[in-house]
């Protein structure tokens, strides 16, 4: 079983997402339709970032995000 991802991590991964697709900041925030200090917040791995939003900014770096019940889990 993998650990948790910490919102670091996450931040990390769309800031190195965000790069290998060229786009700066502010052109992933407006794809995203969010503000540019959303996706600075984001990427240092605020932990009170909205849930949504994040969702918004994975779509948009075409980022899947998956969802695994545990075993036993689909009672």
């Amino acid at each position: 079983m993998r650990a948790k991802m910490t919102s670091l991590e996450i931040g990390e991964l769309v800031r190195k997402a965000r790069k290998a697709q060229r786009l700066n900041q502010s052109n992933l925030a407006l794809a995203a339709g969010t503000a540019t200090r959303f996706i600075s917040d984001l990427e240092n791995g605020k932990p009170s970032c909205q849930f949504a939003k994040v969702l918004d900014v994975l779509h948009a770096l075409g980022i899947e995000f998956t969802l695994t019940l545990p075993a036993g889990g689909e009672k």
